[in-house]
């Protein structure tokens, strides 16, 4: 295997071993990197001016590469606060084994995120790849999947209620 399929494997495996490991709810994290998408839609262009604005003197390629630091950032850091918050809240086998479906949609979905904001070397390297062209060629599938996946996995995961017991009512 040629060491950009290596990284691009390591990049979607990477979040499914921490997941699994980490027992953190996967669906959650991958509703946390569809919120940083967002914020790089929405916020990049303003949060990179105002770093541009305050650092004339970069050369245009570090105001480049400061931008896609940015959109990184903001791609992150719901998923990093998800993470921290989230260990250990996945209990059981059974709830840890499910978990691991919305777990693999997080790692494809965080790799279309992420190779287009990698250091130009190393995303050119991913993204000039076979593998990465079929990627990009199921990357509907993958996200519509992902999405109806980790849905389910929340809806199934929802409390219990008895159902017959009123609130605020305790037996004594």
């Amino acid at each position: 295997m040629t060491p950009p399929v290596i990284t691009l494997i390591a990049i979607v495996v990477a979040p499914v071993v921490l997941l699994m490991l980490l027992r953190i709810n996967a669906a959650l994290v991958f509703l946390s990197l569809c919120l940083g998408s967002v914020l790089v839609q929405f916020g990049a262009g303003d949060a990179s001016s105002l770093l541009t604005d305050h650092a004339d003197q970069l050369p245009q390629q570090a105001a480049n590469a400061g931008s896609d630091t940015v959109k990184l950032v903001l791609l992150l850091l719901p998923v990093v606060l998800t993470l921290i918050f989230m260990i250990r809240t996945v209990s059981g086998s059974g709830r840890l084994l499910l978990n691991a479906l919305p777990s693999i949609g997080v790692g494809m979905l965080g790799a279309l995120l992420v190779v287009p904001l990698l250091p130009p070397g190393l995303s050119h390297n991913i993204v000039d790849s076979s593998l990465w062209e079929q990627v990009k060629r199921t990357q509907d599938i993958i996200v519509s999947a992902s999405a109806v996946v980790c849905l389910l996995v929340l809806w199934m995961q929802r409390p219990k209620t008895g159902g017959h017991h009123r609130l605020g009512k305790h037996k004594g």
